[in-house]
Parts: C-alpha cells; sequence; structure tokens
C-alpha cells in the first residue's frame, strides 16, 4: 500500500472511530437495565454483566483514535498544531484505552444496589480512569482551539466550528459540576461534539485530492 493509501486509511479511522464510540455509547446507555443515561456517567457502563461491551468499545475507538493520530500529521506536515494536535489525538485515544482497562468505580446508583451519589474514597484503578479522561475532556479542546487558529487563514467556517466546539464541549464537562441530575445527559453531549469534530475534520482530511494539496504537502501523503 503506497504511502498516501496508509494515510487515508489511518483518516478513516479517525471517522470510524468517533461514530462508533458514540453509537455504542447511546445504545448501551438507552437498553441496559437499571442504568439512567440523564444523571449517569457513560463510564460507568463498564461495570455489571454486560461492562464488557462498554469496555470494548472504549479499546476499540481508542486504538482507532491513535490510528487517527498518524493520519493527522501526515496531513498536516507544517503550520498550526502539526504537531501538538496529533499528539493531543493520540493522548485522547491513549486515555480511551487506558479508560477501558482501568474501570471506573460503582456510583450514582449503578450498578444496582449502589448508593446513590458519589463514592467518598476512589480505588486505585477509578483514579487511573479518572485521570485517563483528562486527555478526552481537555486535551482534544485544546486540540479545537489550536486547529481554529490553523484553519482561520484557510477556511473560515472550519474556524468558527472548530472553535465553538472547543468553547461548547468545556462548557458542558463545567456543566457536569453544576446540574449533576443530569451530567449524564451533559456529559453525552460533551462527548457527541467532541467525536463528531474529530470524524469530521478526519474527513475533511480524507477527502483532500492532488489537486487540492500544494505539490510540497502532496508528497509527504
Amino acid at each position: 500500500m503506497t504511502s498516501r493509501g496508509t494515510t487515508r486509511w489511518h483518516l478513516l479511522a479517525g471517522v470510524i472511530g468517533p461514530v462508533l464510540f458514540v453509537v455504542v455509547l447511546l445504545i448501551e446507555g438507552w437498553t441496559r437495565p437499571g442504568y439512567d443515561p440523564q444523571r449517569m456517567y457513560g463510564s460507568l457502563l463498564s461495570l455489571g454483566d454486560q461492562g464488557w461491551q462498554q469496555i470494548a468499545n472504549f479499546l476499540v475507538a481508542g486504538a482507532l483514535f491513535v490510528a487517527a493520530a498518524f493520519g493527522w500529521r501526515r496531513s498536516m506536515p507544517d503550520g498550526p498544531g502539526c504537531r501538538s494536535v496529533p499528539i493531543l489525538l493520540g493522548l485522547a485515544g491513549i486515555g480511551l484505552i487506558v479508560a477501558g482497562v482501568f474501570v471506573t468505580d460503582p456510583s450514582n446508583g449503578y450498578p444496582p444496589g449502589t448508593l446513590p451519589g458519589r463514592s467518598d474514597t476512589v480505588s486505585w484503578h477509578g483514579a487511573i480512569h479518572d485521570l485517563a479522561s483528562v486527555f478526552v475532556f481537555f486535551g482534544l479542546p485544546a486540540a479545537m482551539f489550536i486547529m481554529a487558529r490553523r484553519f482561520r487563514g484557510e477556511a473560515s467556517r472550519w474556524a468558527l466550528y472548530s472553535l465553538a466546539s472547543g468553547v461548547a464541549t468545556l462548557l458542558a464537562f463545567v456543566g457536569l459540576f453544576a446540574f449533576p441530575d443530569v451530567l449524564g445527559l451533559l456529559q453525552r453531549v460533551a462527548i457527541v461534539i467532541v467525536f463528531g469534530w474529530v470524524a469530521r475534520v478526519s474527513w475533511r482530511f480524507r477527502a483532500l485530492t492532488w489537486e487540492e494539496l500544494p505539490d510540497h504537502l502532496a508528497g509527504q501523503l
């Protein structure tokens, strides 16, 4: 396979990974017995007899994010964010994998029989899981803001889209603490926004043709 062909496959992973994760998360949330997607974190789906499904979702999506990071790097050989953004995307993928390996602690009444609210104690694997989420909920918005600067010089609507998505993701994440009764809903809003952005930018990079790329960039794809 040519270098260009490999890059296109990596970018396709950047489309499939986010979409797959969101679809599985939403379906699992609405169909899992005893689970309330409006007030429960998505990570809680990793617990219980069916927890393996969300664990697999974390692992597969994380691997696809890491693959996409290579495609983004080759699609941005220079310019703003050419190094930092693929790194942030790759770290988000690693964060998803770590979140799948180290499951969160029971809380908010799930699995059924768990006391309402968040536990006063955090296990070692729960702490690692929470730390891994930082790479997703803060790393990817950082990538959005950097890409907004990059897009500003070539496509204003993409710059605005990236900037607005970054702000909306952070606001939704802050809302998790301000409105605990709908924290599950707000987390899903944040995930849909940020993962949707990754998928759309990946598709944009993949759709570039030889004619649309400058000669000195085309040779590096």
